[in-house]
């Protein structure tokens, strides 16, 4: 189970960007967070993937209260979740070819010697065909360039994923196609699913259960900062 109680975090204590928000995500099930442009979501999709400490509130995984986030977090943790941003070009380094961007857990977490196996399963997976993998993101569509970014999080094979807006920039048969990659990861290996969006009917047809932002967090003050 992923709790999360009662948190507040942003990137200013005197304006957070979420306020007193709880949220839970039984183990194997979709939930949608539904809300608009720059309520919070974000930054709590953040924090519920141990990427942004919270500035108060807890959150428990598995009945264990997290104490630590991003590279303090025990690896473990860290690797139990799987993220997708909505930004692909402002989450991949433009240095790395798409098969380097794949690998990156891999090789960040010591398990190297899986990098080749493992991307080409995944390339084929998310529909990257092998001439694609050697480009860089410039020189690749942003549908092409978040498919990458997907298999990059599916790669040390999470227990948890979090989609933050991963569709709000593509076409409607890219968006097809990866929410249908991330339905038969589930279906294989029974994880947990955390989609962020403003897309009513997308997240209602995606999800077991939706739940709007109004119902989740308190309030935001007229100068609190979007996420």
């Amino acid at each position: 189970m992923l709790e999360l109680r009662a948190i507040t975090a942003g990137y200013d204590r005197r304006a957070p960007a979420v306020r007193d928000a709880s949220l839970t995500v039984a183990p194997g099930e979709a939930v949608g967070l539904l809300g608009p442009s720059g309520c919070g979501k974000s930054t709590l999709a953040k924090v519920a993937a141990l990427l942004h400490r919270p500035d108060a509130g807890t959150l428990l995984l598995d009945g264990t209260l997290v104490r630590h986030w991003r590279h303090r977090a025990p690896r473990a943790l860290r690797t139990a979740f799987g993220v997708v941003f909505q930004q692909p070009r402002l989450s991949a380094d433009p240095r790395l070819s798409l098969a380097d961007l794949i690998a990156e857990p891999l090789r960040a977490t010591g398990r190297r010697g899986e990098a080749s196996d493992r991307v080409a399963e995944l390339a084929s997976t998310v529909g990257l065909t092998p001439d694609l993998l050697t480009r860089r993101p410039h020189e690749v569509s942003d549908g092409q360039l978040q498919r990458a970014c997907l298999a990059r999080a599916l790669v040390l094979r999470p227990r948890w994923l979090i989609c933050d807006e991963m569709t709000a920039m593509l076409d409607a048969s890219t968006t097809a196609a990866l929410v249908a990659v991330v339905e038969d990861y589930r279906t294989e290996t029974g994880a947990a699913l955390l989609a962020v969006g403003h897309d009513r009917t997308l997240l209602d047809r995606w999800c077991d259960r939706t739940v709007h932002w109004d119902t989740v967090a308190a309030p935001s003050v007229p100068t609190a900062k979007a996420s």
